[in-house]
């Protein structure tokens, strides 16, 4: 978090929740000049935008007006929020990817590749 944003919290923000990540969020006590709340969140841990899960992200942009209560309805074919795990050591990689092994199996009769003529 840097000095601008702590300061901004401490003068004008209001607390509003925090998520199941740890990350709290803040609404500014009173309305900007277009009338619409100025929203922000503080990250716990590195500040990385795919840490918000959707209930939030989308109070954060408006675009619910009330804040997320914490009895979300979930249904049974959702997963839980997983943040972005691309370039980290538990990226998905392919079977045959150089960095899971580098191996595949080999392509069954079905595959014929392209040849130019």
């Amino acid at each position: 978090m840097t000095i601008g944003t702590r300061l901004l919290t401490w003068f004008e923000g209001e607390l509003v929740g925090s998520d199941s990540l740890g990350n709290i969020y803040y609404r500014s006590r009173r309305s900007r000049r277009n009338g619409r709340e100025k929203r922000w969140v503080i990250y716990k841990g590195q500040a990385e935008a795919s840490m918000v899960p959707p209930e939030w992200n989308g109070w954060l942009h408006h675009t619910f007006a009330d804040p997320p209560l914490g009895d979300r309805l979930v249904h049974s074919w959702q997963k839980p929020h997983q943040p972005n795990l691309t370039g980290t050591p538990q990226a998905y990689r392919p079977p045959g990817h150089l960095l899971a092994g580098g191996q595949r199996q080999k392509a069954t009769g079905d595959y014929e590749p392209w040849r130019p003529v």
